[in-house]
């Protein structure tokens, strides 16, 4: 195991050019198992490379997982947020809330032919 260090919190530049930071630093013994990347939304509606989300995937040294969240976007006005919060495998399946990062952490599963349907009538 290593020694895990994060931050939680928010950081930004408001408008008239003030800054806002409230993160604090988090520290836990534990192995990093992976991490996903997600692309924001721009303001057209589709991808774009000023925001986005960082997920990370950890193991704590007592087996408890947690997942660590950094939302970040290079507007100003917009915060960069990062949270941290403990799941359960549960959360890492097809239909979690985290199941492209359990996927990614080899939590994920292949969907049933149903999810699949499901999905597919969603979009």
């Amino acid at each position: 195991m290593a020694e895990i260090k994060l931050t939680v919190g928010i950081i930004a530049v408001a408008y008239n050019g003030a800054h806002i930071d409230t993160r604090q630093e988090v520290q836990f013994e534990g192995e990093k198992l992976g991490e996903y990347r997600e692309a924001g939304t721009g303001r057209d509606g589709g991808p774009t490379d000023t925001r986005g989300t960082v997920e990370t995937l950890y193991r704590a040294d007592d087996f408890r997982l947690i997942v660590h969240t950094y939302e970040w976007s290079h507007w100003q006005g917009e915060p960069d947020v990062e949270t941290l919060c403990e799941v359960t495998e549960a959360d890492l399946q097809p239909g979690g809330r985290f199941e492209f990062l359990g996927a990614e952490c080899g939590f994920g599963r292949p969907l049933t032919l149903e999810e699949a349907l499901g999905k597919a009538s969603a979009e």
